[in-house]
């Protein structure tokens, strides 16, 4: 995204009723079930291991309901395709998870925690980036293919989604998906007034 509109969106979505709704609203499946999205609590995004530093866009972390297990969720905004962010995800995953043992806070010793690594992107291009890293790295024997790095993570494509306002009352992540695709005073007005019902 523009660094200004990034910038906004980190101040949006800083807030953990926002990321509540991302979640609940725009990552499919019942997950969201077995997460205690009262628990969401916001982490520092730089990671800094000796010479090298990383700034991630957002991480924010909750506890699965049944074990407690601390679910980390690495949000990243994107306004243009960018060929090799399943390669940046897999550095991101790392660096959170290297920094999580640096400074003693897993949760479980000797356990690394799982990370959903989310991409939020709002461009006006088609997203046609790698959905996995494999799909970057050159085809290799059968044999040599299990030690090849696997990295996925979760496209919330904003151009894709079908965001109407209808079923999405009070979700806050709607809204303002709805408010960047107004194109008139009247398509705002609409927005708002589904807000306020």
């Amino acid at each position: 995204m523009g660094q200004d509109h990034d910038n906004g969106y980190k101040d949006i979505f800083s807030h953990p009723e926002i990321v509540r709704d991302l979640l609940v609203g725009f990552v499919t499946g019942n997950w969201t079930d077995e997460v205690d999205l009262t628990t969401l609590e916001r982490v520092n995004a730089s990671f800094v291991l000796g010479p090298q530093a990383r700034h991630g866009d957002m991480v924010w972390k909750a506890r699965l309901k049944k074990n407690g297990l601390e679910l980390y969720i690495l949000l990243e905004f994107q306004s243009r395709p960018d060929r090799w962010i399943a390669l940046r995800m897999l550095v991101y995953v790392g660096m959170l998870k290297q920094t999580l043992i640096k400074n003693g806070a897993l949760s479980r010793p000797y356990r690394l925690p799982p990370v959903l690594p989310i991409v939020l992107y709002n461009g006006a291009r088609r997203w046609d980036a790698a959905a996995d890293l494999s799909q970057l790295i050159e085809p290799v024997p059968q044999w040599l293919d299990r030690w090849q790095p696997r990295q996925r993570y979760y496209l919330i494509d904003e151009r894709a989604l079908a965001v109407d306002g209808s079923g999405d009352r009070g979700n806050l992540v709607a809204a303002l998906f709805q408010m960047e695709r107004a194109r008139t005073p009247e398509d705002l007005r609409r927005v708002v007034y589904r807000l306020k019902v």
